[in-house]
Parts: C-alpha cells; structure tokens; sequence
C-alpha cells in the first residue's frame, strides 16, 4: 500500500518499491488479488477522498 491507500502486490521476498509498506496480507496471486478487490473498493486516491468531503 502507498500513501495514497492504493495496493499493488508485491513479491514478498523483494523490498518494497519507494513510497510502497507492506499492508500485511500474503499469499498467492490469486488470494492477494481478490483481497485487493474486496478492499479497495474506492479507487479514488486518499488525497482526493480526503479534499472531496471538506
């Protein structure tokens, strides 16, 4: 995940990408991609969400 609450999916024994932290979930492609769509179910980045309800 990045500051912007979006998620990428990463090899875990790879570091992480500059401005990427792991989020915590692990295991195959597949699990690691349907818990992406469960979860991120607003695409919009944080900084937008955030200005859109000031």
């Amino acid at each position: 995940m990045n500051h912007e609450e979006q998620y990428s999916i990463w090899p875990a024994d790879r570091d992480n990408a500059p401005g990427w932290r792991d989020e915590g979930t692990a295991g195959t492609r597949s699990e690691c991609l349907q818990y992406i769509d469960e979860v991120w179910t607003d695409m919009r980045p944080l900084s937008l969400r955030q200005k859109m309800t000031d």
